[in-house]
């Protein structure tokens, strides 16, 4: 294993994921908001850094191609569930977290099946815009819990936040989805016996 400072921005990105959950295990609200969107977002910024630095200096390795997704999918997958476990269980917002959540595990599902084919199924500009809305729609949402405990759920900022949230969650699970088709539309002659 080839360890360098993108690969080490990866490691510290997949012991994050967990971390947003535990900051309401052991932080009252809304400080376990502030934490959680703290930590999410500086998590989020390491995923475009990473991959920027192992191009620009040329460091990309077996390792951080393997975490680098898992990573990412950690991220989202663990943020929506504290989300969705602290909300009021709106369709609105359950459903696009789960199409996210489905998608997720139904592509590393083909990835893990596909084995040395998996490479046909690279991640394309689509996916990267699909992982950047997912990770901006988490975090208004974390914004939303913060503002509402500060100026109250029905003020207009907490309504506008929560609308903004829902709206750029909804449209991650659309690129989720299209997405989602596209590799098992790249992966289908693969699939056959």
């Amino acid at each position: 294993m080839t360890w360098n400072l993108p690969n080490l921005l990866t490691v510290l990105r997949l012991l994050a994921a967990p971390g947003v959950a535990v900051m309401f295990l052991y932080f009252h609200r809304p400080w376990a908001d502030w934490f959680a969107l703290t930590l999410f977002i500086s998590a989020a910024i390491t995923d475009w850094f990473d991959g920027y630095l192992a191009r620009a200096w040329k460091q990309t390795t077996k390792l951080g191609a393997m975490l680098d997704p898992i990573a990412d999918k950690a991220m989202v997958v663990i943020a929506l569930m504290v989300i969705v476990g602290y909300s009021s269980m709106s369709p609105w917002l359950v459903l696009p977290a789960t199409v996210i959540l489905f998608r997720e595990v139904f592509v590393s599902g083909l990835r893990e099946y596909l084995g040395d084919t998996a490479g046909t199924l690279k991640v394309t500009q689509l996916a990267k815009w699909k992982t950047t809305a997912q990770m901006v729609a988490i975090a208004v949402l974390f914004a939303q819990g913060v503002f509402e405990h500060y100026f109250g759920a029905d003020t207009p900022g907490a309504v506008l936040l929560g609308h903004a949230g829902l709206w750029l969650l909804w449209i991650a699970a659309a690129l989720t989805l299209v997405t989602g088709y596209d590799y098992l539309r790249k992966s289908t002659p693969y699939l056959k016996d």
